[in-house]
């Protein structure tokens, strides 16, 4: 059908105030409301943007995983993001998703962030151009983008209420450029997040009508982070255009009551209902006629999981193309890549190996349909050349993982798993099942279901003393062949749904375990109003010897011919809902890098982490590879690149320091409520270069297997204010491997008038070449990056007079500098 404004102002008359009103809230968690008397069906909305969950947290219904956010960043290719982003709209179409929340826009403004992995880049150029290539690639296969979580919101501690405070100039140039970004490039819907700024809550923010839908054009659908609806007319008066979820939000008949009695007017209700009805039109879920792919055949989050079509080949390719992308070689004394050929025997070390992290924890994680992990690409890679020998080393610092399929079987059927069964206030079953393991987030409800309880039959394979937990609220139980180990009431510290929902903190208890005894492991949880129903069941065995793990890593470096070891953090490092409080992978890791190291000098060590960690061992490895979350293909892809069948393609989005003290920016933790940016512009490479600290690893740093020299940047003797600036820059290879290296261009405003950074990111291109060619790279430099937002006009301008254009491999190293003299009228 049509979607003119005069076909959705026909559809519009056909509703009362009080039935435009009831569509502005969710009808379920992921659903919107459906309106027969427009053809209007339900939209459905998933989680990302790693992949496309759907609407159930259940194991049986696997998403296709990319690798993390920051890692697509880490590539500087924005086609290949874009082709990312389509692959992401085939699942979502195969899943019946009509809007998938991603890209996640915020900024990695301190690196103690604990989402950062979610989040591309601490930079807004490039963050925006990177979010900008996935809207595209979404939005071009008819599966709608949300750009979130606007604005500010970049940081987890106290994410439901702390208030930002940031100056208008910051929040222009730095906060709200990439999300202006994104709605440059068509998307669809913008997510308000949690957060205030400047003392009012984002869901009742004038920003979101000023500049967002104002100076901005922006017609799409601005809708609420899951539960940051908090109240009824502040929030409909405002720029906001839906909450969810639903059906119990401050909305719905709240809002209805409110338009009635004219607190809120209906022109404003009806400007929201517009937007929502035009993104139905564009996604064919408006009027008469067929569904469309994505709106087909939904099934209920209560249904039993349907079975998903194996992943394509194409689709295992790409996202196997995407880790070596992404993967940033740190440091490289000439030990990679290792050459097959030359290979008897290889050490591969450390937990992170045979259990690598492919993903970050949150609302954001999916069940992907199998994981390599970097020990499983090694010995593919190997096979029939070379022995690889695996070490597990200690394991990482933190919490036990939840039971897996292979460490337990459901003490009913035999199988590998877990048994789930739901009991009535008197103890009997109403339902049961078994499933794959012990982190059960959605547990199916059925009527009179008052107890969740998970049983498991564990085989224990070390002897001693184990850690066994169970992880949720309200009153819980856990019990080994029937003896108590624990029981008691457990209060949610918190509603933020992510502790409540996905990430539940554990109670523990101690059990003494023997190799060839079975033991049966039962856990309860009682279901009561706030707690939500995650359930999740965790058995770690006894803690290794932490000096006899060094010194067994050794043992196996000192006879292989290059060893790996893979370290990295832990999903209660890196997760939604937490900030961190350290850098540090822990004493542990670290001394087992460092014993690994001092055995063998080719040894090459893979860091697993989202976001910046300490690496205090760097100068002693033969090579840092940066792996970070590389989704479900992630062994393979960075066997290519340890073995030299890919180039390591990834640069920095964020700079790195060497310790968490160097870092000018740490703050995450507010006061009275409040979060002062009080470093206004200077965020990432722009802090540590106006302290004059030097990281372990600059903004845009990154090796490949060859060499560059940047020889010639040419620049335009001029350029009027207000105009993009093209920039040339020669650079040769100058290695004996053919390569890509990324140009990057940065600018300067010497005598400014105004506060300014040091100097700034402005542009890139990628180029490829030969051993020995010279290859020049066309830089396109926006007009933004030389305008500034004046807070006294309340409008951009641009400075006029001499400005300095410098091009080199990262925000540390520029070793080419031009001037360029900007004319014409002060104006954006």
């Amino acid at each position: 059908m049509g979607t003119s404004d005069e076909e959705i102002d026909r559809l519009l008359g056909k509703l009362t105030p009080r039935a435009r009103a009831l569509l502005l809230d969710g009808a379920t968690t992921w659903r919107t409301r459906a309106e027969p008397a427009l053809g209007l069906r339900e939209l459905v909305m998933s989680d990302g943007p790693a992949g496309v969950r759907g609407e159930a947290w259940d194991e049986r219904i696997t998403s296709v995983l990319l690798p993390s956010a920051s890692a697509l960043a880490a590539t500087w290719d924005e086609d290949l993001v874009e082709s990312l982003g389509g692959l992401l709209a085939a699942e979502a179409r195969r899943k019946g998703v009509d809007v998938l929340l991603a890209p996640t826009l915020n900024l990695h403004r301190s690196p103690l962030g604990g989402r950062h992995f979610e989040c591309f880049s601490e930079d807004p150029e490039l963050t925006g151009r990177v979010g900008a290539a996935l809207v595209r690639g979404v939005q071009a296969h008819g599966v709608a983008a949300t750009a979130k979580h606007y604005v500010a919101n970049d940081s987890e501690t106290d994410r439901l209420t702390v208030d930002v405070r940031v100056d208008e100039r910051a929040l222009r140039e730095v906060y709200l450029a990439p999300f202006e970004a994104a709605v440059a490039a068509g998307v669809r819907l913008v997510m308000a997040g949690y957060n205030a700024v400047d003392g009012t809550t984002m869901t009742a923010n004038a920003l979101l009508s000023d500049p967002l839908k104002g100076e901005w054009g922006f017609d799409g659908v601005v809708v609420s982070d899951w539960g940051a609806v908090r109240s009824t007319e502040d929030t409909a008066r405002s720029g906001l255009d839906l909450a969810m979820p639903g059906p119990d939000s401050p909305w719905g008949e709240a809002l209805a009551r409110a338009v009635a009695d004219g607190t809120v007017p209906e022109d404003t209700v009806d400007d929201k209902v517009r937007r929502l009805l035009r993104l139905a039109a564009w996604l064919g879920a408006l009027g008469e006629g067929e569904p469309t792919a994505s709106g087909a055949a939904r099934a209920g989050t209560e249904a039993p999981p349907a079975p998903r079509p194996a992943v394509a080949p194409r689709e295992r390719v790409l996202a196997r193309r995407a880790v070596a992308a992404g993967s940033v070689l740190l440091s490289n004394r000439g030990v990679l890549p290792l050459d097959p050929g030359r290979l008897r025997t290889v050490a591969v070390i450390g937990a992170h190996a045979a259990r690598t992290r492919t993903q970050g924890g949150g609302s954001a994680g999916v069940f992907p349909p199998h994981e390599v992990s970097v020990l499983d690409g090694v010995r593919a890679a190997l096979r029939g050349r070379a022995r690889v020998v695996h070490v597990p080393g200690p394991r990482p610092d933190g919490p036990a993982p939840p039971l897996g399929h292979d460490a337990c079987t459901d003490p009913r059927s035999g199988l590998p798993g877990v048994l789930l069964r739901m009991l009535d206030a008197d103890g009997r079953e109403l339902y049961a099942e078994r499933r794959r393991g012990g982190r059960l987030l959605e547990p199916r409800l059925v009527p009179g279901a008052h107890t969740v309880e998970v049983s498991a039959r564990l085989r224990p394979r070390t002897a001693g003393r184990w850690t066994l937990g169970v992880a949720g609220f309200g009153r819980m139980s856990l019990a080994l062949d029937g003896r108590p180990l624990l029981a008691g009431e457990f209060t949610p510290p918190t509603d933020d749904p992510a502790v409540v929902h996905v990430n539940p903190p554990a109670q523990y208890a101690g059990a003494d375990l023997a190799v060839g005894q079975d033991a049966l492991l039962v856990a309860r949880r009682e279901l009561a109003p706030g707690t939500g129903r995650a359930t999740v069941v965790s058995a770690a065995p006894p803690v290794p010897d932490a000096a006899a793990s060094p010194a067994e890593a050794a043992r196996a470096a000192v006879g292989a011919d290059a060893a790996i070891v893979v370290v990295g953090t832990t999903e209660h490092g890196e997760c939604e809902g937490y900030d961190r409080t350290t850098l540090s992978l822990g004493a542990t890791q670290n001394a087992l890098v460092r014993a690994v190291a001092a055995a063998n000098p080719r040894t090459v060590a893979v860091v697993n982490s989202g976001g910046p960690v300490e690496l205090p061992w760097r100068d002693a490895v033969g090579a840092v590879l940066l792996a970070w979350f590389p989704g479900q293909e992630g062994g393979d892809g960075l066997a290519d690149v340890l073995f030299g069948r890919a180039e390591p393609g990834g640069r920095l989005p964020t700079t790195w320091p060497a310790a968490l003290a160097d870092a000018p920016v740490t703050r995450t933790l507010p006061a009275d409520g409040r979060l002062p940016y009080d470093e206004g512009l200077h965020v990432g490479h722009r802090g540590w270069l106006r302290h004059a600290r030097v990281p372990a690893y600059w903004f845009g740093h990154g090796l490949g297997y060859t060499t560059w020299a940047h020889e010639e940047l040419t620049v335009p003797p001029r350029a009027g204010a207000g105009e993009d600036v093209t920039v040339r820059v020669r650079v040769r290879n100058t290695g004996a491997r053919s390569g890509r290296e990324v140009v990057q261009v940065y600018l300067a405003r010497p005598g400014s008038a105004v506060e300014r950074p040091v100097r700034w990111f402005a542009g890139y291109a990628a180029v490829r070449a030969r051993p020995g060619e010279s290859v020049t790279a066309t830089v396109r430099v926006p007009a933004r990056a030389l305008r500034h937002w004046c807070v006294r006009e309340r409008a951009w301008r641009t400075e006029t007079g001499r400005w300095r254009v410098l091009a080199g491999p990262s925000a540390g190293e520029v070793p080419l500098v031009a001037d360029l003299e900007v004319v014409g009228p002060r104006t954006g």
